[in-house]
């Protein structure tokens, strides 16, 4: 180890192994679990927002597992990916054409579209990084640049798209393929207003069809076939240009759509299960989407954020636990009478829910569709994984809808519940 570790072998819980290249301060490491990562040590007084980073979904993108701001030395753990910097692959292989060359495209234009959904702008966009496996691209060091913004980021797409075709950073435009000058153009407009956000640049990119240029080759020298007659050129043979597999845009989508709707199955089932048991659901609620919070982190500081976030979802979904149960006994002066222990149930079925999902709370869910991600590219794996979830959410919705709910272990809590609203609706209907 050299430079500035070489008297410092941790970071935090991470055992620094070497320094990488592609960048300053940037070192392979392995966690307390024996995984490979990569940690870029920030400058003093950087803050990352971690939890905005951690929820960045795509096949395209990274994956943050941890990190700290605030503290002397701050940095961020990421995936190890053993690929190679766009910058080098290009300088070796030379530009991009044709399939490879709408991979690339596509591949940026996807990664963009998941950072910005996630509230964050990349900054740094180029060929230093944007790693190179199998082909693919995969963006790192996202999110670390103050003041960065979206529109910079779609311009930094133009111009490392432009790199990839033709290895050099400023060229004209008409030495860019022909299918593909026009969303460069749009993307690299002087006015950041009137280019395509990463949405509508990934939507647009996925829709080229970048056709290879064929090389012709210099004509033969000429064979002199008999003595005083004419010579005669070689024919020349339009060589087949060999490209780089094509990427298949189309299985990446499908296996992000399979990991979003195995992770609704399991919020699904946590939902009918505080239906059946609110008591038992909230408490196991709780639990999960805290330890999926503190997924990946093997810090104090990490598991008491973690903590700290779920505390701070519990009066959002109390609310609404609350609410749900006395919406339904005002509803039932119109419609009837309901069952006091199934509103109060499905009170508790929403304020699960909210615990899961949320407008502003969805960490948790991200977090199962990042641990189903990696299920959903295997068609056996994503059989099983869906015939067993799908039984269970159905158990869970039939067994919600049917079954009388059990407060259990709190019974008196259940008897209190079901007599207050039981005088609520009374004290309605006599109104």
């Amino acid at each position: 180890m050299s430079g500035e570790t070489s008297h410092q072998e941790h970071i935090g819980p991470y055992r620094l192994l070497t320094r990488l290249g592609g960048g300053t301060g940037v070192h392979r490491a392995t966690g307390p679990d024996g995984r490979d990562v990569a940690i870029r040590l920030l400058p003093p007084g950087a803050a990352p927002d971690i939890e905005r980073m951690r929820a960045v979904l795509s096949p395209y993108v990274v994956d943050v597992l941890d990190g700290e701001s605030g503290v002397r030395r701050p940095y961020v753990v990421s995936r190890f990916v053993p690929g190679r910097p766009l910058a080098e692959v290009v300088a070796e292989q030379g530009p991009m054409s044709g399939d490879a060359l709408r991979r690339m495209a596509v591949g940026l234009a996807k990664a963009l579209a998941a950072v910005h959904r996630a509230g964050l702008a990349h900054g740094e966009l180029g060929p230093e990084t944007v790693l190179v496996v199998d082909g693919a691209p995969i963006v790192v060091d996202f999110g670390l640049s103050a003041g960065a913004h979206g529109p910079g980021d779609v311009r930094a797409w133009a111009a490392t798209v432009t790199f990839a075709a033709t290895g050099r950073h400023e060229v004209p435009l008409d030495a860019l393929p022909a299918d593909l000058r026009p969303l460069v153009a749009a993307a690299a407009d002087a006015d950041p207003a009137a280019r395509p956000d990463a949405e509508r640049l990934a939507e647009a990119a996925s829709r080229l069809e970048v056709r290879p240029v064929r090389a012709v080759p210099a004509p033969a020298p000429p064979v002199e076939e008999e003595a005083g007659r004419a010579a005669v050129p070689a024919p020349v043979r339009e060589p087949v240009e060999t490209t780089a597999r094509a990427a298949d845009a189309q299985d990446l989508a499908v296996a992000q759509g399979w990991a979003r709707l195995l992770a609704a199955m399991v919020v699904v089932i946590g939902v009918g299960i505080a239906v059946m048991m609110p008591i038992v659901g909230l408490l196991l609620t709780l639990v999960a989407v805290t330890l999926l919070r503190a997924a990946m982190s093997r810090t104090v500081t990490g598991w008491a954020g973690a903590l700290g976030r779920t505390a701070l979802t519990v009066p959002y979904a109390a609310a609404l636990t609350a609410a749900v149960p006395l919406a339904l006994a005002a509803a039932s002066v119109i419609g009837g009478e309901i069952d006091s222990l199934g509103a109060c149930a499905f009170g508790a079925g929403a304020g699960a829910a909210v615990l899961w999902t949320a407008p502003g709370v969805s960490a948790p869910r991200r977090q199962l569709e990042r641990m189903f991600l990696a299920v959903a590219g295997n068609p056996r794996h994503i059989a099983v994984a869906g015939v067993v979830l799908g039984v269970l959410a159905l158990l869970a919705v039939v067994g919600a809808m049917s079954l009388r709910p059990s407060f259990a272990p709190m019974y008196g809590l259940q008897s209190s519940l079901e007599r207050s609203i039981d005088r609520l609706q009374n004290a309605m209907d006599r109104m």
